[in-house]
């Protein structure tokens, strides 16, 4: 198994970020449209939070068809900086994946933003870690 493997080698690079002016409507969008369960929340190049699938499913009350209209209430009510986690934990895209691994497995989460440069390069997620160890044998 190669241990000093970068992030950077299993990261997705092309991520799709919002910025907190967007509406938790259009994340929602985003979500469904790109089939991701985790969009970093940026401030010009800065990242300031990561929006999850289970963050909007906090705020959602209604699964059946009929109550799509009670959930697009509650998201205009809310906007983003309310609903996304802020507190986040990061990643070098020179870190190894098995420092990715040990936060994925120690926190609360399942992605992490990487940072290059002070700047988002790109996430690296719990499957990202799991495909590359299942590669590895």
């Amino acid at each position: 198994m190669k241990k000093r493997t970068p992030v950077s080698k299993i990261m997705t690079k092309d991520v799709i970020s919002v910025n907190s002016s967007h509406n938790i409507s259009d994340v929602v969008q985003i979500f469904k449209e790109r089939n991701i369960h985790h969009i970093p929340v940026v401030s010009g190049d800065k990242l300031v939070g990561m929006i999850s699938k289970s963050d909007i499913e906090r705020i959602s009350f209604v699964t059946d068809s009929n109550g799509e209209q009670a959930n697009t209430a509650v998201y205009k009510m809310l906007d983003l900086e309310q609903v996304m986690t802020k507190q986040l934990e990061t990643i070098q895209s020179d870190d190894q994946i098995r420092d990715a691994a040990d936060l994925l497995a120690r926190g609360k989460y399942h992605a992490l933003p990487v940072i290059e440069n002070e700047k988002l390069a790109g996430i690296v997620t719990t499957t990202d870690v799991i495909n590359y160890l299942l590669e590895q044998y």
